[in-house]
């Protein structure tokens, strides 16, 4: 697999020379953060930020992510002017010779947490989600903020864009997104460029909203109503692995030669609908990283993977979640999962 990295471009206080600095790093996933969701990339924007990129000795091996416009996931009438908008900039993406895109399609908002820093026996700080907590949280108060989220809705438009999800059920939004993948896989295919659809995260609903992208059925669903090669999923083991139904090994068979990126983080159960993040180490979480990793190879995975979410350690303090120290600790750990079993086989 190629070890990859995330960054959050200039900004970022995790900086590509330190990145670079990690044993076996080959790849950084990033984005174009300053153009708003819908919007088509510009090809000499691209091209910029891979030169960037290529000028440390690292590769831009996957974009994360395009986003998708809600308006596509609402299904509204106007999503064909958005989804032609995808298209040219998938097409741009290729001319600039990048060639995996991982996005996701949840609505409203990213990924989402109920605590940032919420202390560890170790000392050290992570993410958390509490579901009782979060049933307690309103999003339109504008209290709860999370790194990913599209801040750019206003309150009333934010209220009224939940209230038209409300009205739609997990079958609509599944057609919506089967809609649009018929739409933009012929253009990825004729692109090159690999769709990698990131579950939901966490993978059940919140805030009174659909999600359709949680388990092994899901993605079942999703790789054969449009059965392309470029049509993939991102496998993130902590996303899927929050929820304890979900065996991440059947997942990795189901999408065997149809995954396209990995995250690979550990969480620790904690209760219902409940978990916190941790170090990657079996010893900490309730995943079987080695067993997963395993399981990839075997299934003959060899893209890019990237240590997902990482503690705050040593008193870094920074992007929740994307801190170096534990992310460079977790890199270390998979790489040498992956050389063990390689050196065995």
């Amino acid at each position: 697999m190629e070890m990859s990295f995330r960054w959050y471009g200039e900004s970022d206080p995790v900086t590509l020379d330190y990145i670079r600095q990690i044993p076996a790093m080959k790849g950084i996933v990033s984005a174009i953060y300053d153009i708003p969701a819908g919007e088509v990339w510009p090809v000499e924007d691209i091209i910029k930020l891979k030169q960037q990129i290529e000028s440390m000795n690292l590769r831009l091996n996957v974009i994360e992510s395009v986003p998708v416009h809600e308006e596509i996931k609402l299904g509204r009438p106007t999503r064909d002017k958005w989804i032609a908008n995808y298209k040219k900039t998938l097409q741009n993406l290729a001319e600039a010779g990048v060639y995996t895109v991982c996005y996701n399609f949840m609505p409203v908002f990213d990924w989402t947490r109920s605590e940032l820093d919420a202390p560890l026996p170790d000392g050290s700080n992570s993410l958390k989600y509490d579901e009782k907590t979060v049933t307690t949280l309103d999003p339109l108060s504008g209290e709860l903020t999370l790194p990913g989220w599209d801040l750019s809705y206003q309150t009333d438009e934010l209220q009224q864009i939940m209230e038209e999800y409300r009205g739609i059920s997990e079958a609509q939004l599944m057609d919506n997104l089967i809609y649009f993948l018929e739409e933009v896989i012929p253009t990825a295919t004729a692109a090159g460029v690999k769709m990698a659809i990131h579950p939901d995260d966490p993978p059940w609903g919140i805030f009174g909203l659909p999600r359709v992208v949680t388990n092994v059925d899901s993605v079942r669903k999703i790789l054969s109503a449009v059965d392309a090669d470029e049509n993939g999923i991102t496998f993130c083991t902590g996303s899927y692995g929050a929820d304890p139904a979900n065996d991440l090994h059947e997942i990795v068979k189901a999408a065997a030669g149809r995954i396209h990126f990995v995250h690979a983080r550990n969480v620790k159960w904690t209760g219902e609908k409940s978990f916190q993040e941790t170090s990657h180490s079996i010893h900490d979480g309730s995943l079987d990283m080695v067993g997963v990793m395993q399981t990839l190879i075997q299934e003959g995975y060899s893209g890019p993977i990237r240590p997902d979410h990482g503690r705050m350690i040593w008193g870094e303090t920074g992007r929740p979640g994307y801190g170096l120290y534990d992310r460079a600790l977790g890199a270390a750990y998979l790489n040498g999962i992956m050389d063990t079993i390689h050196q065995k086989q």
